[in-house]
């Protein structure tokens, strides 16, 4: 909680004008300063907040459900859905819908993406290992969809697309933190609900199921969670990856493997590397500003082998 503080008044205090993190707690700021903290800087370190919580905490329900550390919104195809129909909408429907709707195109991807691995992986049940085939498999396709669309699109919508694959909060203001918000308050006290449950599933199928849980209909509401809370940052933030496989292994390190405790601190973690990423954005390469996803991934992709590393063991 220290950490997450600490970041957001650093970020507040950083960017093309410095400004004295004791006026920022004091507030005791002009009205210029006052103007840029709460209309520029504040909605964007809110945002960030909101993006990194969701993304770590659905990839924390979806390595409880599949029981693999590898695991992420990605497994399910909700990223890779989202990606391919954000990128048709801006390559093709942008001009005579307006970009208002991007968030409806990407949310409906991500949702027709993983009810396809759903189904695809249904045979007298879905098992864990058979749901990351399937991803792995609906992910390549969406990709090769999205690749296919920018490259037959108009030059400004490639521009767009490959800004929003990505993944930046770039411009993000009160409204999108207004329309995000909702979308996670009802996740993260309805993943909370399940906690019992899912410590329960993580024993393994026999285990719950001896324990009276109908494993089935645990597993599809807790990954109908797991989009709930990840779809809708992707809609508005675009493809930040790797902040749902990292957040949760850092969590726990930090508590027990108890799912009540470890999903309130992936989400402080998960906010701090976004937070941390869109700092390094906006502030290394003054006057460029890019996207946070390109530092998210620049800290994920060896985190990412090291894991593998560990698990060839």
């Amino acid at each position: 909680m220290l950490l997450t503080l600490g970041i957001a008044v650093i970020s507040l205090s950083s960017g093309s004008e410095w400004i004295n993190p004791w006026q920022l707690m004091s507030g005791s700021l002009n009205g210029e300063l006052s103007t840029m903290v709460e209309t520029l800087r504040l909605p964007r370190i809110v945002m960030g907040m909101l993006v990194g919580a969701g993304l770590g905490c659905s990839g924390l329900i979806l390595q409880s459900v599949i029981r693999n550390p590898l695991a992420s919104p990605d497994v399910v195809g909700m990223t890779s859905g989202a990606c391919a129909a954000a990128v048709g909408f801006l390559a093709f429907f942008q001009m005579s819908y307006g970009i208002g709707w991007l968030p409806l195109f990407a949310l409906g991807g991500a949702f027709f993406a993983s009810g396809a691995v759903y189904l695809l992986a249904w045979r007298q049940g879905v098992t864990p290992m058979r749901m990351i085939l399937v991803g792995i498999g609906v992910s390549a396709a969406m990709g090769a969809v999205t690749t296919l669309l920018i490259a037959i699109s108009p030059s400004s919508g490639s521009l767009s697309a490959y800004i929003w694959l990505t993944g930046s909060i770039y411009g993000a203001n009160w409204h999108d933190v207004q329309s995000l918000l909702p979308w996670l308050m009802v996740g993260f006290p309805l993943a909370l609900c399940f906690s019992r449950q899912i410590n329960a599933q993580e024993l393994g199928d026999p285990v719950a199921t001896g324990l009276g849980i109908s494993v089935q209909k645990l597993r599809l509401m807790l990954v109908m969670l797991s989009i709930l809370l990840a779809a809708p940052v992707v809609a508005y933030a675009g493809a930040i990856g790797f902040v749902g496989l990292i957040a949760p292994h850092i969590a726990r390190q930090l508590v027990t493997r108890s799912f009540a405790l470890l999903l309130p601190v992936t989400a402080m973690v998960g906010a701090c590397l976004v937070m941390s990423a869109d700092l390094a954005a906006r502030v290394l390469f003054v006057p460029l500003d890019l996207p946070a996803g390109v530092f998210v991934s620049a800290i994920g992709a060896p985190f990412f082998i090291y894991l593998l590393f560990r698990q060839r063991t």
